[in-house]
């Protein structure tokens, strides 16, 4: 019993941040030896490294550029776990009626730069024409063969709304299956954690004020949980006085206004992930809708007015 209570009372954090995915990685480990912590981290970050070179868009050699490359001329083998990544992210797609949609690399970038020199909309025909490529049941998987074919020329997959979520999952799984029982991985917002704090209380995460994002409104205990969040106070546009995110809805090609955050809370980073995007598609009362009908999912949505909407099985601490 002594020799336990030593123990505990050696507990410390250890933390480490770095750029991965292109991205803000923040890896947090509870342990009593710091060298030993290091080196776990250090696995954690090298299981990250290798997701992003299966998923990146920015490399040549990956399997997503590959399948990008032979979009309307042949299927792709990838790996299993790739096939899987894909695949259940077109459950999502399903689950979502298009408003998640990994094919949304498709998309005429030339419309939209969201910067200053972005003066109005384009005109819906054009901002429809711009996603016509833009249509997951146009990915063909073939799982006995682990191929992958995009039906349509042109068409383009990317990871972007699901690929930091499975990274933490995986992380975790990794620091978990190493000893840790207790820690966070924090891939720029998409955060999973488990186990408790080094004096035993839960984790908690802040969810920031969409219009000052250093400003918390709320806390929540996240213990055992993943939470993630999309908001449009990173990068937007202010046309005619109304402000626009950088989301755009697929099904119109024009981007998304009404909500300025959301937050999914669910077991899975990946699935927190892949939801609060499309909540934003949707809006506060079907997204709402939709995340009420599935088990061990909340959601915290802020719209324009700074009304805070949440799920009905969240309890919010101010």
């Amino acid at each position: 019993m002594k020799l336990a209570e030593v123990q505990a009372d050696n507990l410390a954090a250890y933390k480490r941040v770095l750029k991965l995915m292109g991205n803000r990685f923040e890896f947090t480990v509870v342990a009593d030896d710091g060298s030993w912590a290091n080196e776990q981290i250090d696995k954690a970050i090298a299981e990250v490294q290798r997701i992003e070179k299966l998923l990146t868009t920015f490399s040549e050699d990956s399997q997503t550029n590959e399948i990008n490359r032979n979009a309307g001329i042949k299927p792709v083998k990838v790996d299993e776990e790739v096939f899987g990544l894909i695949a259940r992210s077109l459950k999502i797609s399903e689950l979502t009626q298009g408003a998640f949609d990994i094919t949304y690399g498709s998309i005429d970038k030339s419309l939209w730069n969201f910067d200053q020199s972005m003066t109005s909309l384009p005109s819906a025909e054009v901002a429809k024409q711009s996603v016509r490529l833009i249509n997951y049941q146009n990915v063909i998987l073939d799982a006995t063969n682990t191929t992958v074919f995009l039906k349509d020329a042109g068409m383009r997959i990317g990871f972007g709304g699901i690929g930091k979520g499975y990274a933490a999952d995986k992380a975790k799984l990794l620091l978990q299956a190493q000893g840790i029982t207790s820690g966070i991985v924090n891939a720029a917002g998409d955060l999973v954690s488990w186990g408790t704090q080094p004096n035993g209380t839960p984790w908690t995460v802040a969810i920031a004020d969409p219009d000052q994002s250093t400003v918390p409104f709320s806390k929540l205990n996240i213990s055992g949980m993943a939470i993630a969040t999309s908001g449009n106070y990173e990068k937007y546009v202010t046309i005619n006085g109304k402000k626009y995110s950088h989301t755009i809805d697929p099904t119109t090609g024009l981007p998304v206004s009404g909500i300025k955050s959301v937050s999914i809370i669910s077991p899975s980073a990946e699935l927190s992930d892949a939801m609060a995007t499309p909540v934003m598609v949707m809006g506060v009362k079907v997204g709402l809708d939709l995340i009420n009908q599935l088990k061990h999912m909340a959601c915290i949505i802020v719209d324009d007015h700074n009304k805070i909407h949440s799920s009905h099985n969240i309890n919010i601490k101010n």
